[in-house]
């Protein structure tokens, strides 16, 4: 669906001049268990909403799973659901080679609909013992078995692998037949970008952006200084900028715009017959949205992002996980980070959410802990074409780092970054407070508190951690100079679960966090509650110091 999505949207921004370019449709084999899975019917629904009728799906309808016959779970009337969706649906006997040709022929020349076509077949056809069966699905042949299937439908016992010659010729024959497609194409193509330039840069723009050398920048103009903002508004601001870089840039939000501020200003919704826009509404479809993403990234020249709050990332993880895994370059933008979404409860208020996204591998977090530092974090983004990134963001204003006292915030783009310094330049600190997001202006605070106490007379480091994932690929002189391994007294101060945290305070450190469920109030009431205030924080710091340090430096 992302595919066909990606096609429609690409077609439209070629109109006229380049008419034709993208005319191709996108065709999906499908099973019995895909139809059954969730995200199945997610993308279906929008398909037919959108009315990608250059999309094709072939139903191998043969009716087992690996337990058994289908109806031991699914006796749902498929055809009057996809009709039901909008969907143009064409039952076939899926083993006549002229009722799949006419099939596709439908299928082919429907501009207004998606089509399913449903071909009923028998699995494993032609094997004597396991036709029709489970076991066709599941269990392998073996030679024996292999043997006996050739041997019922006619089929030569050697060579082993056997291509008819009359199958060769075939494929090359149509091979021949599409070449001239092919070059016409390509033909088309150079007469295009020859003749009308401006079509060829926005060619270029679509399929091989450059990003400015000022970028970050442009981002850090465009996220503004206001004294106090949420990270979800900076990000909102930051996505204009990035809108206007690249006209590939994409995407929407799981019926959550208002909220995440994702819209791009100025730009259309995509709708049936409506495909030159960029705002994509997904609806509450958060696993539909994630899968389409990676379907846009797939099909090449969008570059698509997706937003919800981080709580419905449980959504939508198994999508995010192939997107790590296929090295796409989607960008997601989770807001309500933590338990100060407040009055809406645990169920909206992620715990366990940061450290789920950050296990997974080739997967970029990066969680900014003020407008500048969300600056950095879209740069990050665009930049990184190797893979997803997720933008975790507030939903409550967040005070501006002082740049007064702290006037260089670069080191975000590394990931980690030593924010504040011990007295003397801080070589060799006492004590290093880390602390990411909402949380960091936490560790700013109890830095001062602490030094002022004249009875430990500390030396304090303050390390903003916008983003393990980035600051674990510095090179190890970077890493070691931002966390001395001589220094192993360490705290780490994040409204999440502490799991994670061990591998940079060590074993014996202090991770502050919330490791169980939040609560329904006013989020300065559950700051107070979960231990989130500065008197709390320099308590618990406290008490640890004196259990857990027996070489802190005290005084006589």
């Amino acid at each position: 669906v992302g595919m066909a999505l990606a096609a429609r949207m690409l077609a439209a921004r070629f109109a006229g001049a380049g008419e034709g370019l993208f005319d191709h449709r996108i065709f999906g084999i499908v099973s019995d268990g895909d139809l059954m899975e969730g995200v199945a019917s997610e993308a279906a629904s929008l398909a037919a909403h959108w009315g990608l009728g250059n999309l094709i799906y072939f139903y191998d309808d043969n009716k087992v799973t690996i337990d058994g016959k289908t109806d031991l779970a699914f006796s749902e009337d498929v055809q009057k659901r996809f009709e039901g969706y909008g969907w143009q649906v064409l039952p076939i006997d899926g083993h006549d080679h002229g009722a799949i040709r006419q099939a596709l022929q439908e299928g082919i020349g429907e501009r207004a609909r998606p089509t399913l076509i449903m071909g009923r077949t028998v699995i494993g056809k032609g094997n004597p013992a396991r036709q029709g069966t489970r076991k066709a699905h599941s269990d392998p042949f073996g030679p024996d078995e292999v043997a006996k299937t050739k041997q019922t439908v006619g089929w030569p016992l050697s060579p082993l692998f056997h291509v008819p010659e009359e199958v060769r010729e075939l494929f090359r024959a149509r091979a021949a037949a599409l070449r001239p497609v092919y070059e016409a194409w390509q033909a088309r193509l150079a007469k295009l970008q020859k003749e009308a330039p401006e079509l060829k840069n926005l060619w270029t723009r679509l399929f091989a952006p450059e990003l400015p050398p000022d970028l970050d920048a442009r981002f850090l103009k465009a996220v503004g200084s206001d004294a106090s903002v949420a990270t979800r508004v900076a990000g909102g601001r930051a996505l204009q900028a990035a809108a206007e870089l690249l006209p590939g840039l994409a995407g929407g939000s799981a019926d959550l715009a208002v909220s995440v501020k994702t819209t791009i200003t100025g730009a259309a919704d995509i709708a049936r017959e409506k495909f030159d826009g960029r705002n994509i509404h997904f609806g509450v479809r958060e696993h539909g949205m994630g899968s389409i993403l990676n379907g846009l990234c797939l099909h090449g020249g969008i570059r698509p992002y997706g937003s919800t709050f981080l709580v419905f990332t449980d959504y939508m993880r198994p999508s995010i996980r192939l997107a790590a895994l296929m090295k796409l370059p989607v960008i997601y933008v989770f807001t309500h980070d933590s338990i100060f979404v407040g009055e809406d409860g645990p169920t909206h208020e992620p715990i366990e959410h940061l450290w789920a996204l950050r296990a997974i591998p080739n997967l970029t977090v990066i969680r900014p802990a003020d407008a500048r530092e969300t600056a950095y974090a879209w740069a990050a983004a665009l930049r990184n074409t190797n893979g997803p990134t997720a933008l975790v963001l507030t939903r409550q204003n967040l005070p501006a780092i002082d740049l007064v006292k702290h006037p260089d915030l670069s080191g975000a783009a590394r990931g980690g970054y030593v924010l504040a310094d011990a007295p003397g330049g801080g070589e060799n600190p006492d004590l290093i407070l880390i602390g990411t997001g909402s949380e960091l202006q936490l560790a700013l605070a109890a830095k001062e508190a602490l030094e002022m106490q004249k009875s430990r007379r500390l030396k304090v480091r303050v390390v903003s951690m916008p983003s393990t994932s980035i600051f674990d690929r510095q090179e190890k002189a970077y890493r070691e100079k931002v966390l001395p391994p001589g220094c192993r007294q360490r705290v780490s101060i994040e409204a999440g679960a502490t799991q994670g945290w061990a591998r940079y305070v060590g074993l014996d450190g202090l991770a502050i966090g919330i490791d169980r469920f939040g609560a329904s109030a006013p989020y300065p009431v559950l700051a107070q509650k979960f231990g989130f205030t500065l008197e709390k924080v320099v308590a618990q710091i406290e008490i640890w110091l004196d259990a857990e340090s027996p070489c802190m430096i005290k005084s006589s």
